[in-house]
């Protein structure tokens, strides 16, 4: 196709291989537009990369291809061919106080691991809450607890949530609440079991299967960034963006450092999914200090995932993921890397990803890998789920900056950053999770980038409205994207609309 738009005939540069990057990538390269994609890594993918040790493959969290987006399932089976997808049952539960409760819950399960006496001091401390509830209810422990009552808060609410975000759940905003428990819960499972059914009504179920790569997200990626370069693109590996070059109200060009050499490319656009706040310090000549002092003021969440290679017929569970309710281990969530593929693992063997939420630069981050592993052994023999002395090899990733962290300044933040880029340089498109500073899943990532594309020729797509608040992402039902994503957001609402996932409003971190 021919470029109908004279300021695309010299190169785009995208900066991030990660799945908004090489989807703009991609997009571009059907429409004939060329682009050369600067990686900073010496792998693509960002956070849906696969990684591989000693012929071991495990992801960085879970990457379920499930998505209500057509364009981007469309793009998944353009890219790998049906045969390269497995169709897996989603099998995710609690693990508790040494039992496994099912989730989606189930209120025969629930009652049955709970058991009859403290399935009705559930009910008895949900009564209490009902007619003494808390006086705050404004966080999110308070609004559980008149809701639910504390046994059921403390059992099934709190430490999970704690784990994830690092913050006690009291200093939480009660709106993230309500958001999270809208669907089925364990606390509505035993107590629309034990009290009289009036005025029932079906809960729509989460999805029960979902499609995957069967070596693993990395494989799309992989292959992706193969095809782009096939139509012509560059794939530029090790290489990062240090300075987006701006003059007369454009970015003009992009500076690249490879191995302690610069090289300067000159761009008509730039697609950029580096962190908004990378981005904003990249800016030459500076950007005003407000700016800055916005991107300074903008913190993550950062990932760190332990993979424990162990014999097959020691994990007696075929969970995909078990999420970890217990207070005696850091571990939030463990991976079961067989059942996501039996091709990402050998045979008569297995691989259990123990994740972590942690900041980079803390005692955990900084832990050498050696102890790392030993201590992920020892959780899984603390509650029960395998023998320690069973490990067989470990193997520890870091991921910075996995979670963008929302506090209440961050939207006004992201809306100052925004507002310099669309005067001082408009033909700069952020795009992604980090690119955005949103907790946005990959198939929504991808959708910032294909819309970016199309605005390049000649759309007028209100990117930033892509919004998956609206209704829970895995809800099993599909509505046309552009009709449902694309929500007019005022500038400033950000935290009412258009966030990505639904993620809670955090306390103020101390200034670094």
């Amino acid at each position: 196709m021919t470029d109908p738009r004279p300021e695309l005939a010299s190169e785009v540069v995208i900066v991030g291989g990660g799945p908004a990057g090489l989807t703009a990538a991609y997009e571009l390269a059907k429409r004939g537009s060329t682009a050369t994609v600067l990686e900073a890594d010496d792998v693509v993918g960002g956070i849906s990369r696969t990684v591989e040790r000693d012929g071991w493959r495990f992801d960085i969290g879970g990457h379920r291809f499930f998505t209500k987006v057509a364009p981007v399932e469309s793009f998944w089976h353009e890219v790998l061919p049906d045969e390269d997808f497995l169709l897996r049952p989603r099998k995710s539960r609690i693990y508790y106080k040494g039992k496994f409760y099912d989730y989606p819950l189930k209120a025969s399960n629930a009652l049955s691991n709970l058991g009859v006496v403290e399935a009705l001091r559930c009910v008895a401390s949900y009564a209490w809450a009902r007619v003494r509830p808390p006086a705050d209810q404004q966080m999110y422990e308070g609004w559980l607890v008149a809701r639910f009552g504390w046994r059921l808060y403390n059992h099934f609410f709190k430490t999970y949530t704690e784990k994830v975000w690092g913050h006690p759940a009291s200093e939480m905003p009660a709106d993230w609440a309500a958001q999270r428990v809208k669907n089925l819960s364990l606390a509505s499972a035993v107590v629309n079991a034990l009290l009289p059914k009036r005025n029932q009504k079906d809960i729509t179920s989460l999805i029960e299967e979902f499609q995957y790569p069967r070596l693993g997200p990395g494989m799309m990626w992989e292959r992706c960034a193969e095809l782009t370069q096939a139509m012509g693109a560059k794939v530029l590996m090790g290489t990062k963006a240090t300075r987006i070059v701006h003059a007369d109200g454009r970015a003009v060009s992009v500076v690249a450092s490879c191995d302690g050499a610069e090289t300067t490319l000159e761009a008509s656009a730039v697609i950029s999914s580096m962190p908004i706040a990378s981005l904003v310090r990249a800016f030459d000549p500076p950007v005003p200090d407000e700016v800055r002092r916005a991107a300074d003021d903008l913190y993550y969440r950062d990932f760190l995932t332990v993979a424990l290679v162990v014999p097959a017929e020691a994990v007696p569970w075929d969970d995909n993921w078990i999420y970890i309710h217990d207070t005696s281990v850091k571990t939030m969530r463990i991976q079961n890397f067989g059942s996501w593929s039996p091709f990402m693992v050998k045979e008569g063997r297995n691989v259990l990803g123990l994740e972590y939420t942690v900041e980079e630069g803390d005692e955990d981050w900084t832990a050498a890998d050696a102890d790392l592993v030993a201590r992920g052994a020892q959780e899984l023999g603390r509650l029960g789920l395998l023998d320690p002395d069973k490990v067989e090899a470990g193997y520890v990733v870091r991921m910075p900056k996995a979670y963008p962290y929302y506090d209440l300044d961050y939207a006004a933040n992201v809306d100052k950053i925004r507002a310099w880029i669309a005067v001082n340089a408009p033909n700069v498109y952020p795009v992604g999770r980090n690119g955005m500073h949103r907790y946005n899943n990959q198939d929504h990532s991808m959708y910032t980038a294909m819309l970016t594309v199309e605005n390049l020729f000649g759309a007028n797509h209100d990117v930033w409205s892509v919004n998956v608040e609206e209704e829970y992402h895995e809800i099993n039902s599909r509505p046309d994207p552009r009709a449902k994503d694309l929500t007019p957001v005022a500038a400033g609402s950000s935290v009412a609309a258009g966030t990505g996932r639904a993620a809670p409003i955090l306390p103020k971190r101390p200034a670094r």
